[in-house]
């Protein structure tokens, strides 16, 4: 999975990847768009490593792209961030960061501190990138429909869609409220229109905010995850061996780490779960759509697994923790074979049958 993080000025954002990833944080005044890969966090590959020791464990991986801060305040940055803006066309979520910690060293952007705020400025900036794209398709497909060819009553159906959209975005309204059917967005998907992708929210808040609430029921759906991270607090403990990291986080109260809210906020918006392999000694951790089925679980893995699918063997792994060996799950009846139809669980340890 492919994510942008995306703030305003002095926002901490390349901060908080530093922290997920280990990445140096760029140099100030820098204008490239950094990458880096987050492992993600997950104790039950933790667990599961401890009971099966492989050679090799795989957990799922985040790719992060960073973009620099944005500047709308003149013409000259609005230009420079709308061109930031549309080479992420092609990520699959957006983590849009916010300010709410104070720090008299980082002057804040316009001079304020306001997350809701900065986060309704990002979003109508990405509404307006979208409204530039839909109204260049329009006039094309406007053109094209005038003229009689195989692809006439298909332009004929996007042309109606991209009007609603356009209306969407004029009302203030993201994408995503109009592209009703699997159809309408097998039309559009393509275009990579910003707020037609799933969304999460980060807010870089200082040590005293940790118990903090934000509201931000005015500029986003209330299904949006939005998480707390302190990026100056996570950035040192990240540059502490494991031991040390945990007794700090202990003396601090801080009972999860930011590179696991993250993941778990990606995760969610996408919403994707996780299933467990154990093959050829490697444990490893798939990331697939909640609702998937074995035969496309199988196809993850391998496409001649799924080519020559039979059945797939399963357990939860909670059933694994609590009883403590495969034996015991066994003879508890908690193993089961499964069709190609199965719906896979979050946490399900698969052994795929198959023949090719």
């Amino acid at each position: 999975m492919k994510v942008a993080l995306l703030g305003l000025l002095q926002s901490g954002k390349s901060t908080i990847l530093a922290s997920l990833t280990g990445k140096a944080v760029p140099p100030p005044g820098s204008t490239a768009i950094e990458e880096a890969i987050m492992p993600v966090p997950d104790e039950r590959l933790d667990w599961l490593a401890e009971y099966y020791k492989p050679k090799k464990t795989t957990c799922a991986t985040i790719d992060c792209l960073d973009l620099p801060g944005l500047n709308f305040i003149d013409e000259h940055g609005r230009a420079a961030a709308r061109r930031l803006i549309n080479k992420i066309r092609t990520v699959d979520l957006l983590v849009l960061v916010v300010r709410a910690f104070e720090n008299p060293a980082v002057p804040p952007y316009r001079n304020r501190i306001d997350p809701a705020g900065d986060l309704t400025e990002l979003r109508t900036e990405l509404l307006l990138a979208d409204l530039e794209l839909v109204t260049t398709r329009i006039e094309r497909l406007e053109k094209q429909v005038t003229k009689p060819t195989k692809t006439q009553a298909h332009d004929k159906a996007e042309l109606a869609l991209q009007k609603r959209l356009q209306q969407a975005i004029e009302s203030e309204k993201p994408i995503s409220s109009v592209v009703e059917t699997e159809a309408e967005f097998e039309m559009v998907k393509s275009l990579g229109f910003l707020t037609l992708k799933p969304m999460t929210v980060a807010v870089n808040v200082g040590e005293d905010q940790m118990g903090a609430e934000f509201d931000f029921s005015a500029c986003i759906d209330s299904s949006v995850p939005v998480i707390k991270i302190c990026a100056e607090l996570e950035y040192e403990l990240a540059q502490l061996d494991i031991d040390s990291r945990r007794e700090f986080m202990a003396d601090l109260g801080i009972t999860e780490s930011a590179a696991g809210k993250f993941a778990k906020s990606c995760y969610s918006a996408l919403g994707l779960i996780s299933f467990l392999t154990v093959v050829s000694d490697e444990l490893r951790a798939w990331p697939i759509k909640k609702g998937t089925i074995a035969l496309d679980a199988a196809g993850k893995v391998h496409t001649d697994i799924k080519r020559g699918f039979i059945k797939a063997e399963t357990f939860g792994f909670e059933d694994l923790k609590q009883l403590g060996s495969e034996k015991a799950i066994k003879a508890a009846g908690k193993i089961r074979l499964e069709g190609k139809d199965y719906i896979v669980r979050d946490g399900d340890v698969i052994n795929f049958r198959f023949n090719v």
